[in-house]
């Protein structure tokens, strides 16, 4: 299989290509947000809209929401995870390497395996119905098709 082919499929079977922490389009608008609330001199304004606005009263902290925003700011991936890119100790990652596979798609127990799981609660069952995918289709009929996220 060649590198560029799978290069965008995760171990686990998430897609890369997919990923808004890869794209960074959330980044780069959070980014851009904050630049502009720093240059408007927002922060003088927040309390005097908390005032005016009542939807702003009960939900408006700003710096709370200016520190979600910088957390934002900073959804940024590098690299791929086949190029060690997202969480550096993952250990979905580390068991194919160590199995000797491309992904858990090769894997006879990636229906019930427990590593896969901690995916659950951002994810849902995305990965494994892109992994039952791959196994049955084949990369590059996955690589061309819907992926789950």
């Amino acid at each position: 299989m060649a590198k560029k082919e799978i290069s965008l499929i995760s171990y686990c079977g998430l897609y890369c290509g997919d990923c808004f922490i890869r794209v960074r389009k959330i980044a780069d608008l959070a980014q851009q947000l904050s630049n502009e609330l720093k240059e408007s001199k927002f922060e003088k304004h927040a309390i005097g809209l908390s005032r005016l606005i009542k939807e702003f009263k009960p939900l408006f902290h700003y710096e709370k929401f200016y520190k979600a925003l910088c957390s934002l700011e900073d959804l940024r991936c590098e690299k791929t995870c086949r190029q060690k890119g997202g969480t550096t100790s993952c250990r979905i990652r580390e068991c194919c390497i160590n199995k000797g596979i491309d992904g858990c798609w090769l894997c006879s127990e990636f229906e019930y395996c427990k590593k896969l799981g901690r995916l659950e609660p951002v994810n849902g069952d995305a990965n494994l119905k892109n992994l039952r995918k791959i196994r049955k289709e084949g990369v590059q009929k996955f690589l061309k098709g819907k992926k789950y996220w």
